[in-house]
C-alpha cells in the first residue's frame, strides 16, 4: 500500500471516529433533553386544557341547574314558567334539552322537559328524536342518583351532535338524591376547545374512554371508544389525576409521548405527540454534524493529498530511477533538492549512481536486477441486476381502432399521430409523479409508486387519467380542424404489490415492474372496450380514492388468470378542495361497447 493512501486512511479514520463519537453522544443527550422537555409541555398542555374544560363545564352546569330549577319549581301559571325559561334555557344556544326526573325506587320518572326545536330542525329532526336518543343511548341514571356528575357523548348516526349531562338536583333531609336534571348540549360547545390541528393531538374522553372531543371531529361524532389506547386505558383505570407515559399506538405502530389530566367531572384530557417529531431536531443536528464532517473530510483529504504528493513524488522518482538502474541506465540522477530525510536520501542516491558508474562490478550486479512496475487500477461501479417489492398503481392505455387506422394511412402519418399523442400523454403522466415504463405499439404502460412513492400514488394516477380525458378531447378538436380522424382511448388502473427493478443481462438491461398487479391493470384496460368507457379502475384502487373522486360501479368481469370476478368502477369526475363534485366527461368518454379479448362481463 502506498504511503499516500496510508496517510489518507489513517487521517480519515481518526476524523471519523472522533466526529461520529461526538455526534452520537451529543445527539443522544439532545434527545434526552427534548424528551424531558416534551413531557413537561405535554403535562402543561393537558393541565391547561383540563382547566378550560372544567371552567366550561362549570358554566354549563350552572345554566343546566338554573333551567332545571325552573322546571322543578311550581309556578302559579305555565306562562310564568315559560317566561322564566325565556331568560335561561331559550336564550342559551348551547342548551338543546333539559329534563327533570324524580328518582323513585331507583327508577327515573320524568317530571318536565323542554327541547330546543330550532337546533333539531337544522338536522331535519323532530322532537321525538330525543326519545329515540334515550332509547338508543341509555343514560346511567344510577351514577347521577349516587351524587356523581355524568357526561356522555350522545351523538348517533343520522342524529345531531350532542353531549348528555346528568346532574343531581334535589336532596332529601337524609342527603339522598331525589331528583336529577338531565340535559343535552351542543357537541361543538366543547369540541371547539379541541379543534386546533397541530403536531400535538389533544382530545377529551369520558370514564369509559369514549371520545367527547377531538381534533379529528369524526372520532367525536362516532363517539369512538379509545380505551384500547394505552394512555387512555391508564387514565381511566388508575386513581391518579395526572400522569405521563410513552406508548405505541396499536393501530399504526407509531410511538407517542403522552400525558393526561382528569377533571372533577369524570372526563379526562389526553395530550400526545409523535416521538418522531420530538426526536427530529436532534436527528437534524446529527445530519448536519455528519454533513459538516463530510466537508471537513473533503478539505482534509485535499490538504493530505497535497502533503502526500510532496512526500511521495520524490519517492516515486527514486523508484523510477531505481528501475532505470536495474536496466543498466546510470545516466538519470534524481536531483531532489528538498531539505528533509527524502532530500538526504536522494542526495545519497545520486552519489550512489556516481559510484556505480566507476565500478563495473556494481554496474554488472545492478544489471542483473529486474525492476517491477506499480500499476494503479481504477475501480468503477458496476450496474447490478435485481429488484424490490413495492406497492404501486399501474396504468395501461390503448388507442381504440388503431389497427384499422394504421391500415388506412401512411406509416409517416401513423408515426406522426403517435408522437403527437404520446407527447401529450407522457407530459401529463410526468406532471402527476408517474413514470412511463414502456410503449407497446400504441399502448402506454406507466406506474405510480416505483421507483419511489409520493404517498398518494393512486390519487395521482387517477388525476392523470382525468386530465388525459380532457387532453384527448382537445387533441381531437385540433385533428378535426386538420381533417384528421378522431382518437378514442381506453385506460385501466389497478393497485397492489409488484416487483420493481432492473432486469436483463450485463450487456442489456432495463428498469421495469412485473407481477400480477401489472397483468390485472392490462386486463382492466382491455375491459374498457366491453363497457364502452374510456376509464375503469379496480376495486382496490377505488377503495384508495373513493373519497376524492366521483365513481360508480360499472359491473363485474371475469378476466383471464383470475378465478373470482372483478368489480370495476367508472370514474366521472373528482371532488375539489371545497367539497364540490366536479364532473369531467367528454363525448369521447363513452362509446358503443364491443367484445373484448380475455374479458367476460356480467
Amino acid at each position: 500500500m502506498k504511503i499516500a493512501i496510508k496517510l489518507i486512511l489513517i487521517t480519515v479514520l481518526l476524523l471519523l471516529v472522533a466526529t461520529i463519537s461526538i455526534t452520537l453522544r451529543s445527539s443522544h443527550l439532545f434527545e434526552k433533553v427534548s424528551s424531558s422537555r416534551e413531557d413537561d409541555v405535554n403535562g402543561n398542555q393537558a393541565n391547561v386544557i383540563a382547566d378550560q374544560v372544567q371552567n366550561s363545564f362549570t358554566d354549563i352546569f350552572d345554566k343546566i341547574r338554573q333551567s332545571g330549577d325552573i322546571l322543578y319549581r311550581n309556578f302559579p301559571t305555565e306562562a310564568m314558567r315559560d317566561s322564566a325559561l325565556d331568560l335561561s334555557f331559550k336564550s342559551d344556544r348551547d342548551l338543546i334539552s333539559v329534563e327533570v326526573l324524580s328518582i323513585k325506587s331507583g327508577q327515573p320518572i320524568s317530571l318536565r322537559k323542554v327541547i330546543n326545536d330550532a337546533y333539531l330542525k337544522q338536522y331535519d329532526l323532530k322532537t321525538e328524536f330525543m326519545t329515540q336518543l334515550r332509547q338508543s343511548r341509555p343514560f346511567p341514571f344510577n351514577v347521577v342518583s349516587a351524587g356523581e356528575v355524568e357526561i356522555r357523548n350522545s351523538t348517533i348516526p343520522g342524529g345531531a351532535p350532542l353531549l348528555t349531562i346528568g346532574l343531581p338536583l334535589v336532596k332529601d333531609e337524609n342527603g339522598n338524591i331525589t331528583d336529577i336534571v338531565l340535559a343535552d348540549i351542543r357537541l361543538d360547545r366543547i369540541q371547539k376547545l379541541f379543534s386546533s390541528i397541530s403536531e400535538r393531538i389533544i382530545y377529551l374522553v369520558d370514564r369509559q374512554g369514549r371520545v367527547l372531543a377531538h381534533p379529528n371531529e369524526k372520532l367525536a361524532l362516532d363517539a369512538k371508544n379509545l380505551n384500547y389506547i394505552p394512555v387512555v386505558s391508564k387514565a381511566i383505570t388508575q386513581s391518579v389525576s395526572k400522569g405521563q407515559m410513552k406508548f405505541e399506538d396499536p393501530d399504526t405502530g407509531e410511538t407517542f409521548v403522552a400525558a393526561f389530566a382528569k377533571t372533577p367531572f369524570g372526563v379526562t384530557v389526553i395530550s400526545q405527540v409523535p416521538e418522531e417529531i420530538i426526536l427530529e431536531p436532534s436527528r437534524h443536528v446529527r445530519r448536519e454534524a455528519f454533513f459538516i464532517t463530510g466537508l471537513v473530510l473533503s478539505a482534509a483529504l485535499f490538504f493530505i493529498i497535497l502533503f502526500a504528493a510532496t512526500l511521495t513524488r520524490p519517492l516515486e522518482i527514486l523508484v523510477e530511477a531505481t528501475k532505470k538502474i536495474a536496466k543498466g541506465d546510470f545516466n538519470s540522477p534524481v536531483h531532489i533538492a528538498t531539505k528533509d530525510e527524502v532530500g538526504e536520501l536522494a542526495s545519497s542516491f545520486d552519489k550512489m549512481i556516481d559510484g556505480l558508474k566507476e565500478r563495473d562490478k556494481v554496474k554488472t550486479l545492478f544489471g542483473k536486477f529486474h525492476g517491477t512496475g506499480i500499476a494503479n487500477k481504477l475501480m468503477s461501479g458496476e450496474m447490478k441486476l435485481g429488484g424490490e417489492n413495492r406497492d404501486a398503481t399501474v396504468f395501461f392505455s390503448d388507442i381504440r381502432g388503431f389497427t384499422s387506422f394504421s391500415e388506412k394511412v401512411t406509416p409517416e402519418d401513423v408515426v406522426n399521430m403517435l408522437n403527437e399523442y404520446f407527447k401529450i400523454m407522457v407530459s401529463i403522466i410526468n406532471a402527476n409523479h408517474g413514470v412511463v415504463d414502456k410503449f407497446i405499439g400504441d399502448a402506454i404502460m406507466a406506474v405510480w409508486g416505483a421507483p419511489e412513492s409520493h404517498g398518494n400514488d393512486a390519487a395521482n394516477a387517477l388525476k392523470a387519467c382525468i386530465q388525459m380525458r380532457v387532453a384527448v378531447e382537445k387533441l381531437n378538436q385540433e385533428r378535426i380542424a386538420k381533417g384528421q380522424p378522431e382518437i378514442k382511448i381506453g385506460m385501466g388502473l389497478h393497485s397492489g404489490p409488484l416487483i420493481a427493478g432492473t432486469i436483463g443481462s450485463d450487456d442489456r438491461m432495463e428498469y421495469t415492474v412485473i407481477g400480477d398487479t401489472v397483468n390485472m391493470a392490462s386486463r382492466i384496460e382491455a375491459a374498457t372496450k366491453a363497457y364502452g368507457t374510456d376509464l375503469l379502475v379496480s376495486e382496490v384502487t377505488y377503495e384508495r380514492v373513493k373519497d376524492l373522486f366521483i365513481s360508480e360501479l360499472a359491473g363485474t368481469a371475469e378476466v383471464k388468470g383470475k378465478s373470482e370476478p372483478l368489480k370495476l368502477f367508472k370514474v366521472q369526475g373528482y371532488v375539489d378542495e371545497s367539497g364540490q363534485s366536479i364532473i369531467v366527461e367528454t363525448k369521447y368518454s363513452s362509446y358503443t361497447a364491443e367484445a373484448a379479448d380475455k374479458v367476460k362481463t356480467h
